[in-house]
């Protein structure tokens, strides 16, 4: 899952889409992947079992920091992720992604600047589930909620340059890399780099014609 790596109209100002969404969080993102569909809601502390099957395996974490998880710590992310709806001004939007009905991964939405409307998205995928399209659904589905929701300008995402499948997935999503940046965190075999991707509303309402 990264963290830092995931239908347009006229985007509202950020200032009052913001403000709307303290009242309620974004309405539950829906998306056509073949012949299924994968809904995302807001995650919530009893999911904490379903996200540790995938958050517990050590190919699920390799590029990250933390993991693989103990129960204790998928316990902790649920909780903090659930809380994160309780917050106002919200800026974390952590969902559970469902497939056919059942919880399958997890994506996340973050308002990195309320004032220039810029959002980083982030998700994660059980590593069964792999390879068939399922990380882009997630990924679509944030990008849908930022722009048509939030009213955000820019969304951003970021990978370890060694994971193809990821970047692959932010390609796929018409984001455009803009370069790596050096050394920005620790992980279990020394200092990881990051490749960033993004993609501007208007190239998204363009996408969505």
């Amino acid at each position: 899952m990264e963290r830092s790596a995931e239908r347009s109209s006229g985007a509202a100002p950020i200032a009052s889409v913001i403000s709307a969404s303290i009242c309620g969080p974004p309405k539950p993102s829906r998306s056509r992947y073949e012949w299924s569909v994968l809904t995302l809601r807001p995650l919530q502390p009893d999911d904490w079992e379903a996200v540790h099957t995938w958050a517990s395996r050590s190919e699920f974490c390799r590029y990250q920091p933390w993991g693989p998880n103990t129960p204790a710590a998928s316990r902790t992310f649920a909780d903090d992720a659930a809380a994160a709806w309780t917050q106002s001004p919200q800026a974390r939007f952590p969902y559970i992604a469902n497939h056919d009905g059942q919880p399958i991964g997890t994506g996340e939405l973050w308002i990195r600047n309320r004032d220039h409307r810029q959002g980083e998205i982030a998700y994660g995928l059980h590593p069964d589930l792999w390879g068939h399209g399922l990380g882009t659904a997630i990924g679509h589905e944030l990008l849908a909620i930022g722009f048509a929701q939030l009213g955000l300008h820019r969304i951003f995402a970021t990978c370890d340059p060694r994971n193809a499948g990821s970047a692959g997935v932010l390609r796929k999503l018409g984001m455009t890399h803009e370069g790596t940046l050096r050394e920005t965190m620790l992980i279990r075999d020394g200092w990881r780099d990051s490749k960033v991707f993004s993609i501007l509303e208007q190239e998204w309402t363009d996408q969505q014609t």
